[in-house]
């Protein structure tokens, strides 16, 4: 069956949860609204586990930008980033690569607002507010234009987003960014999944995302697989968030591991 789509609003809306201010709330941030706070705590009747998962989340992000810095990247598009948090993809990819650029991308006007003040101050870092489903829009944005070269390897990241596109948009999405991409790039992806969940807990977090302008799409491996297409799969390939660590970054991991709701993997284009 199609999945309906919903477009994301333009402007501030404090009156409809925002899934990056969720997010933000996820981690204890403080950028969020009564009406997010209150969406993310049904979330959490559901998904118990949720604050610590977003932690996890957070360290397979951090864990798959070093691995692409070690392997000579040394720009990437973070699309769908989020408010600014600890560990952001600049500050990691930099441990590696100080001349590391990075365009954040985002479609929540409060992103752009804050990420523009965080980054007020380094030329090599900028923020972009665009939005995934239409992935020329992030390709082409003049803060793209500034500083990722696509004639060079791109590190893209889209954690915790592709289970955002519908069956329908997966191919168009991925195929446009993956052929503007140089030979030597690499996906980094999470996705949330159905399984060793009851279709109970799935559903009360699906119905949660619907009154979002961004519903969300739990599925299995196999249906998360085919995001990677056109990308060869960085050993151990597409696994649970928490067994992915190709490098054995031991010193970047929550105490507990809670992830057995997110598939994540980084694919290479050869």
């Amino acid at each position: 069956m199609q999945e309906p789509r919903r477009d994301a609003r333009p402007g501030i809306d404090p009156t409809t949860a925002s899934v990056a201010r969720m997010y933000d709330y996820y981690l204890h941030g403080k950028d969020n609204f009564q009406i997010d706070r209150d969406a993310a705590d049904r979330v959490a009747q559901a998904m118990p586990e949720i604050g610590l998962l977003a932690q996890e989340n957070r360290s397979f992000l951090r864990r798959s930008v070093r691995y692409m810095a070690r392997q000579g990247i040394r720009q990437f598009l973070d699309i769908g980033s989020g408010l600014p948090t600890a560990g952001n993809t600049h500050e990691i990819a930099e441990e590696i690569t100080p001349d590391a650029r990075v365009v954040y991308v985002d479609s929540d006007p409060v992103v752009l607002a804050h990420g523009r003040a965080l980054l007020a101050t380094n030329d090599r870092t900028t923020v972009a507010q665009a939005d995934m489903h239409r992935p020329r829009e992030v390709l082409d944005h003049p803060e793209t234009a500034k500083l990722i070269d696509f004639d060079e390897p791109v590190g893209v990241l889209m954690i915790a987003m592709i289970h955002f596109l519908t069956l329908d948009e997966r191919a168009p999405v991925i195929s446009t960014l993956r052929d503007a991409l140089a030979p030597g790039s690499f996906l980094s992806a999470t996705h949330v999944t159905t399984e060793d969940h009851s279709a109970h807990a799935v559903d009360q977090i699906e119905a949660v995302y619907a009154t979002t302008p961004t519903p969300i799409y739990f599925r299995s491996r196999n249906e998360i697989a085919p995001f990677f297409e056109g990308f060869t799969p960085v050993d151990p390939g597409l696994v649970t968030i928490d067994q992915w660590n190709p490098e054995s970054d031991q010193g970047d991991a929550p105490a507990e591991k809670v992830g057995t709701w997110l598939y994540g993997a980084v694919g290479r284009k050869d």
